[in-house]
């Protein structure tokens, strides 16, 4: 058991680790990690994830990492596998605050913060990829059949953004509104 607690202490200490861009852009990562080399879940499992760290207060890398922790070794694999997430931010915020504090007029720091920003786009949108393909077609890598197209999310998608464009509505009363759609059409 104590083997278990360092692998999850280790993962989720090298998912916050190498999180830089915050929830969107440490998706792969986290994904990487729990799905495919520790495969502690599934990967409909981890689009679970990502919807409840939506719905509830918190970072998703740390919502993630507790609710990985749970289910791999219960309450304290929740509280190890959240610790770890969080170390790698609280030393690092440390350390840049330092840095920060007394570097805080050089241009190279605005340069390099302005260097970041592609880097981060590009992983937010890799994951929102991932999350598409899996909604809409059952597999997170591009397999269009029409066989295997989820209609039913493929509408409520298009009618969300459609919302979210004309009304401005808040994305929270989406998501809720998404969620009842989906369990009067699923029967849950």
């Amino acid at each position: 058991m104590m083997l278990l607690y360092l692998e999850l202490y280790w993962s989720f200490f090298k998912i916050g680790l190498f999180s830089i861009g915050g929830g969107y852009a440490s998706l792969p990562l986290i994904e990487k990690e729990i799905v495919e080399y520790h495969q502690w879940i599934n990967m409909s499992t981890f689009t679970d994830i990502i919807t409840i760290s939506q719905m509830t207060p918190g970072p998703i890398a740390i919502n993630s990492s507790t609710f990985v922790g749970i289910q791999v070794a219960g309450i304290p694999g929740a509280i190890i596998a959240t610790l770890g997430c969080v170390t790698p931010s609280v030393i690092i915020v440390l350390f840049l605050a330092k840095i920060y504090v007394k570097y805080k007029n050089l241009e190279i720091m605005s340069n390099i913060l302005y260097g970041l920003r592609p880097a981060v786009v590009s992983l937010i949108g890799a994951a929102g990829i991932s999350i598409i393909f899996l909604a809409f077609f059952g597999d997170k890598h591009l397999n269009i059949n029409s066989l295997h197209i989820n209609y039913v999310s493929l509408v409520l998608f298009g009618i969300s953004m459609f919302v979210l464009g004309k009304f401005k509505l808040n994305p929270v009363y989406i998501m809720v509104g998404c969620g009842v759609a989906g369990a009067i059409i699923y029967n849950v």
